[in-house]
């Protein structure tokens, strides 16, 4: 028997926000003046960096753990599980439940527990627990249920990563415009006829790099109100990002003991496309390879950066044959990888 993953579901949300829906913001920088160019312009050299033209935003009347909620149940009904059965849910997510018009976090009850009490789960040692790892969450969740199976403490877990960004961002800022929403989940089990997690990679990088993801003021020196919005040092996440996830992923692959060649496809954080694919061709380049044409699947140009929520999203999309062009069949060997705030860098290598 091997750990695997047996479900998976996700959430995206039906609300459709287009590069073009940006062109009456009043973008700023950072002392709060603004650009010298048009927000058409901003707007197309955004596109040419990130491949987002459009993004998916929640619907009012849904929170992250509603999102949460909506691809765990798609992920337990995919694994034709019992649902009473899963021993911890885990949540990875970073600002909790936020309400539409209100910048506040809520997790209070923790998100996990939000979703036990959604999915109407009775058994009182199912554990439900919120995990904040910045983007990187779901997968070290993942890497975590792992540890729980293997060690005898869990038989079954569900993992999900969920998120509402487009509530947390600053409207002058036009780095709003890689933020979006969804959810993803993952049962992750112990099976005789599925996947096998072979080997999992995982660091923090906490000095420098603690703050290049924070919390910060708007752009607009003209508010009075104080309110904190999701800010980054772009340049910085990225010349961190090209040289410590390739890294990440090499000593993960080195040691799963399984050859580059056998690698069919590599799932990454959707954060950034130019930075995935710069990630991507470096992991390859320590090899002495060149990048494989299609084996870094990307859903940011249709569904913008929800953190969290984009690996598993993604698996899922491609899983099912919902994204052009992909697929993926039982004894693909896989790879995850994700960075986020922390800054936090892990991988996993995956056969399917």
């Amino acid at each position: 028997m091997s750990i695997s993953i047996t479900g998976t579901g996700s959430y995206i949300p039906e609300l459709k926000v287009t590069n073009k829906d940006f062109n009456n913001h009043n973008f700023l920088n950072l002392d709060g003046t603004t650009f010298k160019h048009n927000n058409e312009v901003i707007i197309e050299k955004f596109k040419a960096i990130t491949g987002i033209e459009e993004r998916r935003y929640a619907p009012q009347e849904y929170t992250t753990s509603n999102l949460a909620f909506f691809a765990a149940e798609k992920a337990i009904e995919n694994a034709s599980i019992d649902k009473e059965t899963l021993d911890y849910i885990i949540v990875a997510h970073n600002f909790g439940d936020l309400k539409d018009g209100y910048i506040q976090g809520d997790t209070l009850p923790s998100l996990a527990t939000r979703v036990k009490h959604q999915l109407q789960i009775k058994n009182p040692k199912c554990v439900a627990y919120d995990l904040i790892f910045g983007c990187p969450g779901w997968l070290e969740g993942m890497i975590q249920a792992n540890a729980f199976i293997k060690s005898g403490i869990a038989k079954r877990c569900l993992v999900i990563g969920a998120e509402t960004l487009s509530r947390i961002v600053d409207d002058f800022d036009r780095d709003s415009m890689i933020y979006s929403d969804g959810a993803g989940a993952a049962v992750v089990e112990k099976s005789d006829d599925g996947g096998e997690i072979i080997a999992h990679e995982s660091a923090t990088y906490a000095n420098d790099e603690a703050n290049f993801l924070f919390f910060g003021e708007t752009y607009d020196k003209d508010d009075e109100k104080k309110k904190f919005y999701i800010k980054m040092h772009g340049r910085k996440i990225y010349e961190f990002a090209v040289t410590n996830v390739p890294a990440a992923m090499a000593s993960c692959l080195d040691d799963s003991g399984i050859n580059i060649d056998e690698v069919k496809k590599i799932f990454i954080h959707q954060a950034n496309e130019k930075m995935d694919e710069a990630i991507v061709k470096r992991f390859y380049k320590i090899y002495g390879k060149e990048m494989p044409e299609g084996v870094m699947p990307m859903s940011i140009s249709k569904l913008g950066n929800s953190s969290v929520a984009t690996i598993p999203t993604l698996y899922d999309l491609v899983k099912n044959g919902k994204l052009e062009n992909q697929e993926i069949k039982k004894g693909d060997v896989v790879i995850f990888a994700s960075v986020g705030a922390g800054m936090n860098v892990n991988a996993m290598v995956y056969r399917i």
